[in-house]
């Protein structure tokens, strides 16, 4: 049993470990009040999790593609009593304008898969090798996606590989979402960026902020201040 901000995850078979890149988009994101959320791609219902717990007067909805996820997630959400504000429903996000009403979302984050099919890392296993290529979604269907579901001038809060930036960037703009706030995860002090973490908003004005880079461990190995604080791992 892992636990992360007062968040139960069972070890259940098949299921997906939590990844510190869920863990550090939940916490990159910025949610207001009694904010709509949606998680597309949304696994076995983490990031919905994680924005419940630190944000408690939102709601999170999750769209994911794998049954089997689903039914991973619906047991986490049942083991966390959070029923009444996490939920996550089986269906294809390229879907999208079938399955939700059009600018319905405060919020969208995205986990999506890192590698375009037949690029990457391989997967032996058919469900991991979905959530890592974009075997049945591109990043532009993931944009598309965010765009269709936001209010105007709301965010969309990604996680993904640097080496990605000018795809991800172009297939923002692409669809109207205008990149605002960026910022780069490195392991440690002289270890190149892993991650980006990016923010941006439907319909918002030219304008990025780079933030200073997060970084995860000390050129020691030791945790740092800030990896401690996001997991929740302070000493009281």
């Amino acid at each position: 049993m892992e636990e992360r901000k007062w968040i139960r995850f069972p070890k259940l078979p098949d299921q997906f470990p939590l990844s510190t890149d869920s863990v550090l988009l939940a916490d990159f994101a910025a949610l207001r009040g009694k904010a709509r959320v949606m998680d597309l791609g949304a696994g076995c219902g983490t990031l919905g999790l994680l924005l419940c717990a630190s944000n408690p007067d939102c709601t999170a909805e999750g769209l994911e593609l794998q049954q089997n996820s689903v039914n991973q997630a619906e047991a986490v959400i049942r083991l966390n009593g959070l029923q009444e504000r996490v939920t996550v429903s089986q269906g294809d996000l390229r879907q999208i304008r079938s399955l939700y009403a059009a600018n319905s979302f405060d919020a969208v984050l995205s986990n999506p898969p890192y590698f375009p099919a037949g690029h990457g890392a391989n997967a032996a296993d058919e469900a991991l090798a979905i959530a890592r290529t974009e075997l049945f979604c591109t990043l532009e269907d993931v944009c598309a996606a965010a765009a269709w579901l936001l209010k105007f001038g709301a965010p969309f809060y990604l996680v993904h590989k640097p080496e990605r930036m000018c795809d991800l960037m172009n297939a923002l703009r692409q669809n109207r979402l205008e990149p605002k706030r960026l910022r780069f995860v490195r392991h440690s002090p002289s270890a190149i960026p892993s991650l980006v973490l990016l923010e941006s908003r439907l319909g918002g004005k030219p304008g990025l902020s780079m933030l200073q880079d997060l970084i995860l461990h000390e050129s020691s190995g030791a945790e740092t201040s800030e990896y401690r604080r996001i997991y929740g791992l302070e000493e009281s």
